[in-house]
């Protein structure tokens, strides 16, 4: 983990919020929420594991660096999905409800999913490797959905990002999967919140004319 990650993730946050259109979203609070809690919680459990740790952090650590982050990048994407629904269309609004409705049935599926498995085939380790894993894979799939309904290209590239490299990193295993989802999920979140601001303002030039 770079030391410069956060300051690149608060950096965005100072930015000017332009004016949206209707039903437009600014993700930047997301962003930056979900790519400290990748950077810092990945990048912990990264450094604490396998056969030979870097570091010697307490257990709990990692996953609540993650928790934590994940939880307010939550909150942030359910305000800002309210945002934007208002003066939206019924058939918008709808969209947007059933988005947000997506994200409980997702992860509930992959509660199940997960839990089941660890189960069933009695290897209670296997969750270690599927939550990070499986989680950055459905967001990304959610991301994608999200995309392609608000037309947002950002978001859906966004969420192709991390959707390959959350199941890719299923090949190296610990601790590499953890790096893996740090760097390439904790940087790509960087790179799409400077985007963001860029997309946001070019919008907000669009509707002034």
């Amino acid at each position: 983990m770079s030391a410069a990650t956060p300051t690149l993730f608060a950096a965005t946050a100072t930015a000017a919020v332009p004016a949206l259109p209707v039903g437009e979203v600014d993700n930047r609070a997301i962003y930056i929420s979900f790519g400290l809690a990748y950077a810092l919680g990945h990048g912990a459990a990264a450094l604490s594991k396998g056969a030979s740790p870097l570091l010697a952090l307490p257990g709990w650590l990692p996953m609540t660096l993650l928790g934590t982050g994940l939880a307010v990048g939550t909150v942030y994407a359910t305000l800002a999905a309210a945002r934007a629904q208002r003066g939206a269309s019924g058939a918008d609004a709808l969209s947007g409800k059933l988005l947000g409705a997506s994200w409980v049935s997702a992860f509930t599926a992959l509660f199940l999913a997960i839990t089941g498995l660890a189960y069933t085939l009695d290897m209670p380790d296997l969750q270690t490797i599927l939550w990070p894993t499986g989680s950055g894979f459905v967001v990304g799939l959610i991301y994608l959905g999200e995309g392609a309904v608000r037309r947002n290209l950002l978001h859906y590239g966004l969420g192709t990002w991390l959707a390959l490299t959350s199941t890719a990193a299923l090949f190296l295993g610990a601790p590499g999967l953890f790096w893996v989802l740090s760097i390439a999920g904790g940087g790509g979140y960087a790179v799409a919140s400077v985007l963001e601001g860029r997309r946001l303002t070019a919008l907000a030039k669009q509707a002034r004319r």
